[in-house]
């Protein structure tokens, strides 16, 4: 047995490791914003034009960093590089010195197919400051019309917001099309076989097209349209590969052999879920004539057993809070897809931290 005094200091480092947890979970938000403030300071673009690897100074001249805030940026800069978003590659004797480079996921917010533009959606403040009141929102009882947590902070729903506000419209969309664009590259390299047999496929709450442009772009064979409210309709830029069509994926879906639906279903509760999903089974002929859903979505608990994805899964979910959203496990996947009368199911957890998600009538 060890002694009185070992058994003092096990008990004294295991209260300063539950300390370092909770000061951990405390500040975890300086992480986020040191990040939105490298989108905002381009600063990935800035050792980016350096050739991928620059010195404080150079940063701060691509960056528009004032001279005297250096210092303050090198505090910056090594917060950037524990948490993994640059790396150092060549250390000095002086800070002010140091060399950084490019990581695998900061070569993500630069060129053509950046994620800047979605990661940005992310940080903004309109969708940062509702989770300043998630515990009141939480003591009060949830009605049917109960504000969402958007609408408690901001007296108007996100989707008022996004359709009306300019600048949140343009933010949202190149959001969309940023991850759309991505991931749909990946999916279409990866999977490809889960197209191949489609004659024609709708891409419900489609945006500016930027998936079904994918699809159209790979399988030339397949006849795409989107269908969306009128005004995304009437911004999205023309693309003689689609056909827009005009419509509320709540009241119908038009024909097609395949429905699509990427990150749509997160957007809404379980009854409006099942409403769409009904909407689609009408849409498409019988399993056995080639008719299907897919979705891309998360399914909670499903790819990686990594500790980083199963944390960023019910992080994303309690992120939907935002609009009375959520993000589903595969019991709660299965319950709205039976319900609205599909009979079988396909879960290809191959996307990250989403999935594709095959229905069958």
């Amino acid at each position: 047995m060890g002694s009185i005094q070992e058994q003092h200091c096990t008990n004294h480092q295991a209260m300063l490791d539950a300390q370092l947890e909770l000061w951990h979970n405390s500040i975890a938000f300086i992480k986020s914003m040191a990040f939105k403030s490298a989108l905002e300071l381009n600063i990935a673009d800035a050792i980016d034009l350096h050739g991928g690897t620059a010195t404080l100074a150079q940063i701060s001249t691509k960056a528009r960093i004032h001279p005297s805030k250096i210092p303050c940026l090198r505090r910056l800069m090594r917060v950037l590089t524990v948490t993994g978003i640059f790396t150092i590659l060549k250390k000095s004797a002086d800070d002010d010195d140091h060399v950084y480079g490019l990581t695998p996921a900061s070569r993500l917010l630069v060129g053509s197919l950046s994620l800047t533009p979605i990661l940005s959606l992310f940080l903004n403040n309109i969708f940062v400051s509702p989770f300043f009141d998630l515990g009141t929102w939480l003591e009060h009882e949830l009605p049917a019309a109960d504000l969402t947590l958007f609408e408690m902070s901001h007296s108007k729903a996100v989707w008022d917001v996004v359709g009306h506000d300019a600048s949140m419209s343009l933010l949202f969309n190149a959001g969309m099309v940023a991850d759309t664009q991505f991931l749909m590259d990946i999916a279409i390299k990866e999977c490809g076989y889960i197209f191949q047999r489609i004659s024609s496929l709708i891409d419900v709450a489609g945006g500016h097209g930027a998936a079904a442009q994918a699809i159209a772009k790979a399988f030339p064979h397949i006849e795409c349209s989107v269908l969306d409210l009128p005004h995304v309709v009437a911004s999205a830029p023309a693309c003689t590969a689609l056909n827009y069509i005009v419509g509320d994926m709540f009241e119908s879906i038009p024909p097609a052999n395949t429905v699509f639906l990427k990150w749509v279903m997160h957007d809404w509760d379980d009854p409006h879920c099942v409403t769409i999903l009904k909407n689609c089974k009408k849409a498409i002929p019988p399993r056995d004539a080639g008719g299907k859903v897919i979705i891309v979505d998360t399914v909670v608990g499903a790819g990686s057993s990594n500790h980083k994805h199963r944390e960023t899964q019910v992080l994303y979910d309690l992120f939907f809070l935002i609009i009375n959203g959520i993000e589903r496990d595969e019991q709660e996947w299965r319950k709205i897809i039976f319900e609205a009368g599909f009979i079988d199911y396909k879960i290809t957890p191959i996307l990250g931290l989403r999935s594709i998600i095959e229905l069958y009538p």
